[in-house]
């Protein structure tokens, strides 16, 4: 079964609470107007430390599909994949979005991955959010810039697995908590012909393995 929950209204600050499984998932369509989002996407663009990271993959180490920034705290070192990632400090502009995030979520992050995906051949696997330092019922909050992407979840442990897809925007937020990461996984699939840039920042909280 495959549910598609593409809004389409105008923009707003108003949150939709989307009905999911064993999980919580809420999403702000737009938290910032989008001049604002617009120059926040371009100086992340122009000012982030970006890093092309790798994996290895059958004995070969393979370039992600992506560029990646790990950004926090100085003690919210985080790993995934066999990647250790040692936070940069914080850029200004991140932290004012983290601000406004941590408001509306009312929940504490103090790491964030950013992911920039330079067009629509840039992506992100099946995965979930599930490492031991992120805790039991991690909240997840993520913030797009730029490229509308289409963002795809499963459920991990049912037969057939439900999907579901969602349109992510401009200046949205999306917030994942409850038991998202322990019965459901999420990726950002390619996108035939997109030539347009995305930037995805994912707050996060360490609390230690």
């Amino acid at each position: 079964m495959q549910a598609n929950l593409f809004d389409d209204y105008e923009p707003s600050g108003e949150a939709i609470r989307h009905s999911i499984d064993n999980a919580q998932l809420l999403q702000y369509p737009q938290i910032v107007d989008q001049a604002e989002a617009t120059q926040m996407f371009e100086r992340l663009i122009a000012d982030i430390p970006w890093q092309q990271e790798h994996l290895r993959i059958a004995g070969k180490l393979r370039a992600i599909p992506r560029l990646q920034c790990w950004m926090g705290d100085s003690a919210s070192e985080y790993g995934y994949s066999g990647v250790r990632l040692a936070p940069c400090p914080w850029h200004e502009t991140v932290k004012t979005i983290h601000d406004r995030v941590a408001d509306l979520s009312g929940s504490t992050f103090n790491s964030v991955l950013i992911n920039y995906y330079r067009n629509g051949q840039d992506s992100v696997a099946w995965h979930a959010d599930d490492e031991t330092e992120l805790g039991d019922t991690p909240v997840i909050a993520s913030v797009s810039l730029g490229a509308e992407r289409i963002f795809e979840l499963k459920q991990k442990h049912q037969t057939p697995a439900k999907k579901i897809k969602l349109l992510l925007r401009h200046g949205s937020l999306l917030i994942m908590g409850g038991t998202m990461q322990q019965h459901w996984l999420h990726q950002l699939p390619k996108e035939k012909g997109l030539l347009e840039a995305r930037i995805n920042l994912t707050f996060r909280n360490i609390v230690g393995e």
